[in-house]
């Protein structure tokens, strides 16, 4: 049976273990930073340990399908766990739970899984978990190595090959991370915004589908927000695309035209700034301290198409 598979027997105690994750994954430009990631998970020497990344960068950028795809290049199992503000080092590492019967088991969280089984681990949105948690992860990202549960009252040595990483949005943290772990979490691997060929590829892997109008649209509109330093990500065009395509599929009386849709969709999505990159960029370096000097020459002609879908002239106000 599948669930008798995944009893690890330890210290006297069983054990439930987690499945993996079974997710295609490809990584698409940016060759640089999987080969860094990459190079970190190495051990060149029977002395030598492998390291703890920490891969930052804004959301939507592809933290999460980096690592996935480096765990991929490594054949090795794969499990994530989801770090909130609420994580308890419990949920971390064994839960225990009353069955009906009136018996405790226990179950092995996905990063426990990853130790005990040699796989890799990705501790997705790390910087929203609180010190305390942080904490009972300590021994394990040192050369300790091990993890200890007061809740089963084991320890347990993590499998040589178990190697893991930590995503963390370029943004404010929910809690601030202690500088004893910060120190474990090396070196940080930073994310930037694609190019437009590879933007262009990133879409068109996940919407093979999309006529090539909408995906350059779509890409000359993040390429904009990319150079006035707005915070659109990849996954935001495919959001925008996945439902312009999903309007424009509608059997309606009357069906929209693909700018009304596109219109639609910036404003369903992004919301109404989005309709205008230059003002909205214009108002955050006003925010943050910035003027009109600080942009870059040349970079309003997108908007100035008047056939664009993005001309302001176009927008119909309601």
């Amino acid at each position: 049976m599948q669930g008798k598979k995944n009893i690890h027997k330890t210290q006297g105690i069983d054990l439930y273990l987690s499945h993996p994750v079974d997710v295609e994954s490809q990584w698409i430009g940016q060759d640089e930073i999987i080969r860094q990631l990459l190079a970190c998970w190495l051990v060149v020497d029977e002395k030598d340990l492998p390291l703890t990344p920490k891969i930052i960068g804004l959301p939507g950028l592809g933290k999460t399908t980096l690592a996935m795809a480096g765990a991929r290049l490594r054949k090795q199992e794969l499990y994530i766990y989801q770090c909130t503000s609420d994580t308890r080092p419990d949920d971390l590492l064994i839960t225990p739970v009353l069955s009906d019967q009136g018996k405790i088991s226990y179950h092995a969280s996905s990063l426990m899984t990853a130790v005990i089984r040699g796989g890799i681990c990705i501790l997705d949105e790390g910087n929203r978990m609180n010190e305390k948690s942080w904490a009972s992860l300590a021994p394990l990202l040192d050369h300790r190595r091990y993890v200890e549960s007061v809740v089963a009252g084991v320890t347990i040595k993590a499998h040589p090959e178990f190697r893991c990483c930590v995503t963390m949005n370029d943004d404010e943290s929910t809690f601030e991370i202690p500088d004893y772990i910060l120190s474990r979490l090396q070196p940080s691997l930073k994310i930037g915004f694609p190019t437009r060929q590879d933007e262009m590829s990133i879409l068109k892997y996940h919407l093979p589908f999309a006529e090539s109008e909408m995906l350059q649209i779509t890409v000359d509109f993040l390429q904009r927000a990319h150079q006035l330093e707005l915070d659109f990500s990849p996954r935001d065009g495919i959001h925008l695309l996945r439902y312009s395509l999903k309007r424009l599929s509608q059997d309606l009386d009357h069906p929209l035209s693909q700018d009304e849709v596109w219109r639609e969709a910036l404003v369903n999505i992004l919301g109404e700034e989005a309709l205008d990159l230059d003002k909205t960029a214009e108002k955050k370096k006003q925010t943050f301290g910035g003027g009109q000097d600080n942009f870059a020459p040349g970079l309003g002609d997108f908007f100035f198409d008047p056939e664009s879908p993005l001309n302001p002239d176009r927008i119909v106000r309601g």
